[in-house]
């Protein structure tokens, strides 16, 4: 049987769990999507949760105060998705709002509300949005890589999400501030949920700003540059916060946590504004995948490639969606309502979510394809993933090449897991730690 065929079949048989009258559905799989897209054996469960950090300091309230540095509580809503126990029926609804931070949005996707969590240790996931963004943002991720036994955590971001757009001073200090939080937080977590993770297998997922966190939590210092600059006043920091996260500094190699043992960072946002220089980017030893669109004109896609090359610490690849701006395959596809103008903004939230060249379900499934991938091979120490990344640098270049028997003959370079004919306009690349 050809391989579209039986990806095709695996697609619609996902697509049973759908509900035909499902509003905006996160979960749906192509039937041209590469082979570890699809869904997994467990049914997922979600529970939301609010964690708090205590004594932050406060970054906004810094601005005008003086004397000692104002500290506040910071906390963070949280959505977890986890592994369910078996039987549980799929199908909820996530009740969220469009970019323009008012526009109610009804989202749906298979995990089940407070399910029974599966028996079993699982790895952990954070997933950390743009700015700005929220929690439900990746929430098709979430989903996906809990169904294959990981238990993942996405986050409200207080002061970079669409009703709570603060200070960008206070994404730029509090991003990797909050994901190592977060690490501990679900570390200690209690209850049926916190019996399932495994601390000490933890992986990272950042788009944009959670990119630029993520290189930082991952050992990436930052640079002179980014610490003394004194303009444009939206990347300075008061008191100096900024400084904590500097190359070099005590602070910043204490942030550094060996329990996330990989990372992959989309669109990471901040090499364009000279956040990292080559010797800051080399202390970055995680693990790396980089996903990027070649026509990103936010954080630049030759600057991305400047991380790519100068990340040169670890061992890492580059995933480049040909013609693909600053959305490719991070954001949900676009809500329906997200199609009409909306009166605050001026522009319709649409280009926020999608992209002009690529599908967004398709750029997702891709996605999903390659973290399961990342996170099998490295946190679950999964070898046989390695052959997803083994793979000729241009997808175009592969041969498809199998006997009468469907075996791949000698000749065979195709990417691996993707179906005959589907490989097209990516680029994988990959460079070794020096």
């Amino acid at each position: 049987m050809p391989r579209i065929v039986i990806a095709a079949l695996a697609a619609a048989a996902a697509t049973l769990a759908i509900p035909a009258d499902a509003q905006n559905p996160i979960d749906r799989i192509r039937p041209d999507a590469p082979e570890r897209a699809a869904y997994g054996s467990y049914p997922v469960g979600v529970v939301t949760r609010d964690f708090t950090d205590t004594g932050r300091a406060d970054v906004i309230a810094a601005q005008d105060a003086t004397g000692a540095k104002p500290v506040s509580d910071r906390t963070l809503t949280t959505e977890i998705w986890y592994p369910a126990a078996e039987g549980t029926a799929p199908g909820t609804t996530y009740e969220t709002v469009l970019r323009d931070g008012e526009t109610p949005v009804t989202l749906s996707g298979r995990a089940a509300r407070d399910a029974t969590p599966a028996e079993g240790s699982f790895p952990l996931v954070l997933i950390s949005h743009g700015y700005p963004g929220n929690r439900f943002l990746m929430s098709h991720l979430g989903e996906n890589l809990a169904s294959k036994g990981y238990v993942v955590v996405s986050t409200d971001h207080p002061d970079s999400t669409y009703d709570d757009m603060g200070l960008f001073a206070s994404t730029l200090v509090n991003r990797p501030l909050d994901q190592a939080f977060l690490l501990d937080a679900l570390a200690d977590m209690e209850g049926d949920i916190g019996a399932m993770i495994d601390a000490e297998d933890i992986g990272l997922v950042g788009y944009s700003m959670g990119g630029y966190g993520a290189l930082i939590f991952g050992g990436a210092g930052l640079s002179e540059i980014a610490t003394t600059r004194e303009e444009p006043a939206a990347y300075v920091a008061p008191r100096d916060l900024l400084d904590q996260h500097a190359a070099g500094s005590e602070s910043h190699a204490a942030l550094v946590d060996p329990r996330l043992k990989a990372v992959i960072a989309i669109g990471p946002w901040g090499r364009n504004r000279d956040f990292w220089d080559a010797s800051g980017l080399a202390g970055f030893e995680k693990p790396l995948l980089l996903v990027a669109g070649d026509q990103d004109d936010v954080s630049g896609y030759a600057d991305m490639r400047r991380i790519f090359e100068e990340t040169s610490g670890t061992d890492r690849f580059l995933l480049s969606f040909e013609g693909a701006n600053h959305n490719a395959a991070a954001p949900i596809p676009a809500p329906e309502n997200a199609w009409d103008v909306s009166e605050s903004l001026g522009w319709a939230p649409f280009e926020h979510y999608a992209d002009a060249v690529w599908d967004t379900t398709r750029m997702n499934n891709v996605l999903q394809h390659f973290a399961t991938a990342w996170f099998d091979l490295h946190l679950k120490e999964q070898e046989q993933s390695a052959r997803f990344f083994d793979l000729v640098e241009n997808a175009e270049d592969g041969v498809w090449s199998m006997n009468d028997a469907g075996e791949p003959t000698a000749e065979h370079t195709y990417w691996a897991g993707f179906p005959e004919r589907t490989a097209k306009s990516l680029r994988m690349e990959f460079r070794q730690a020096e």
